[in-house]
């Protein structure tokens, strides 16, 4: 079990505290491990976040269910507060922000002024109808305060499906326009790397961030998501996947077949035409939903909510998109 400072949140982020040594160098380490670059590859990483300082972070939130944040929160290794002591600098975000009202608009004003610049990153899908009148924040419409902060922005990241494809929010009828970052900045210039999921994984935000750090801005697929973390399919790493070769589906959640692990294609798994890295990075080192017997709902796909619905049911015919 970690330990009990782990979650000192208060006194970390307040700075009373920071990462030792040996934590440091294992987080560069496990990020090494994750980027694909093997252990020679620590010494630049740890090189890049100690002698650069870290990038100010600008987080924004629209229409969505906070569950990305919550995901980061409760990531593991890094932990959340080795994240903003040792990677960036969260300058703005009002899930986790102390300040309230006219002090957290001060404070997301200071940040823009930031003459090194600052990541954003946005998370929730953008309203758009009615003049963007479904949502605002601190008397901005969702739509304007991105559109204001990420055109200023030196990258812009897009957290969770939501903010990628526009999220459940956008699901026939979508009465409030709800569009991804991308569809719905194109107009002012804005370009975001989609980590895409419900939630994604925190280790993909967390490495894409030491990317852009270490090697620059990484190589993306058509959608916008990182290769390096959305290349393969779930179901090519999957661990039922010998039993899908097989022929072997389970039937039932309770099927006897279901508790030898066999395939849940019949049960609506989306594995086959779904790119991302759960199997392989397993969510917070431990789990992910089709080794805890759940199928893939596809998640990390453009309509998944509207698509790949009912997500028990297969798909006999392919992706409808």
């Amino acid at each position: 079990m970690p330990s009990a400072n782990k979650f000192d949140s208060l006194k970390m982020m307040a700075g009373d505290k920071k990462p030792s040594r040996r934590e440091f160098m294992k987080f560069c380490g496990v990020m090494a491990t994750f980027l694909g670059m093997g252990p020679a590859f620590v010494p630049q990483i740890a090189h890049a976040l100690t002698t650069k300082k870290r990038p100010s972070v600008v987080y924004l939130h629209c229409a969505e269910c906070t569950g990305c944040t919550e995901g980061l929160l409760r990531a593991y290794e890094p932990y959340f507060d080795e994240i903003i002591m040792s990677t960036i600098s969260l300058d703005y975000c009002e899930t986790v922000m102390a300040a309230a009202g006219t002090a957290a608009h001060h404070a997301l004003e200071k940040a823009l002024d930031n003459p090194e610049g600052f990541i954003c990153v946005i998370e929730g899908g953008i309203p758009t109808r009615h003049g963007g009148e479904y949502g605002k924040v601190g008397g901005e419409t969702m739509f304007q305060l991105c559109a204001r902060v990420a055109s200023k922005a030196q990258a812009t990241i897009a957290m969770g499906s939501c903010a990628c494809f526009g999220g459940v929010q956008s699901a026939k009828p979508n009465p409030s326009g709800a569009k991804g970052v991308n569809d719905a900045l194109k107009a002012v210039g804005v370009e975001a790397i989609n980590i895409a999921g419900c939630p994604p994984n925190p280790m993909n935000f967390v490495g894409t961030v030491v990317h852009l750090l270490t090697k620059g801005m990484p190589k993306l697929d058509t959608w916008n998501r990182p290769k390096i973390f959305f290349g393969d399919t779930v179901h090519a790493h999957c661990p039922r996947q010998e039993h899908f070769n097989k022929g072997e589906f389970a039937m039932s959640f309770d099927s006897p077949e279901a508790k030898k692990g066999w395939c849940l294609y019949q049960l609506g798994c989306k594995g086959p035409y779904t790119y991302n890295n759960c199997p392989t990075a397993l969510f917070n080192q431990v789990n992910w939903p089709v080794q805890a017997g759940a199928p893939c709902i596809g998640c990390s796909e453009p309509n998944f909510w509207d698509d790949y619905s009912p997500f028990f049911s297969p798909i006999l015919d392919g992706p409808k998109s």
